[in-house]
């Protein structure tokens, strides 16, 4: 059975987009989220959770100025 992934997205007043990846493991996150960041602008920050760094679970927080 496949493992469910999901990206919840957040933008701002301002125009920012926040992205969140629920349910990928270590690295994933950030190839789920690849193509979505470079068609969206450039990454400001991005905020790892301890679960990036272990086989698990892992959940990310990135925030793409609307400039």
């Amino acid at each position: 059975m496949a493992k469910r992934r999901e990206i919840q997205f957040s933008i701002d007043e301002e125009g920012n987009v926040s992205l969140q990846v629920k349910g990928a493991e270590g690295g994933e996150c950030e190839a789920l989220t690849r193509d979505i960041e470079e068609a969206l602008g450039v990454v400001s920050s991005r905020e790892r959770t301890s679960e990036f760094y272990i086989q698990g679970e892992t959940e990310e927080t990135i925030e793409i100025d609307s400039e």
